[in-house]
């Protein structure tokens, strides 16, 4: 038995701003005003940051802080 996922508006705005946006270093202020929200803490329901994403920017921040 195979299972399938239904699709809906929430699950789209949801893969939106974690997969495509987020992922690929968009802000979370900028993905909010895409979204269309006026709150951040709307924005962070709807985009859960990925542990990738994190690691990213932790590499990203150390070598700017061994270019110092």
């Amino acid at each position: 038995m195979q299972y399938q996922k239904k699709i809906t508006n929430h699950l789209v705005r949801h893969t939106f701003a974690t997969t495509i946006t987020l992922s690929n270093g968009v802000p979370i202020e900028t993905v909010g005003k895409m979204l269309g929200h006026k709150n951040l803490r709307t924005t962070q329901h709807h985009a859960k940051i990925i542990d990738s994403k994190v690691e990213e920017d932790i590499a990203l921040l150390q070598k700017k802080l061994e270019e110092i």
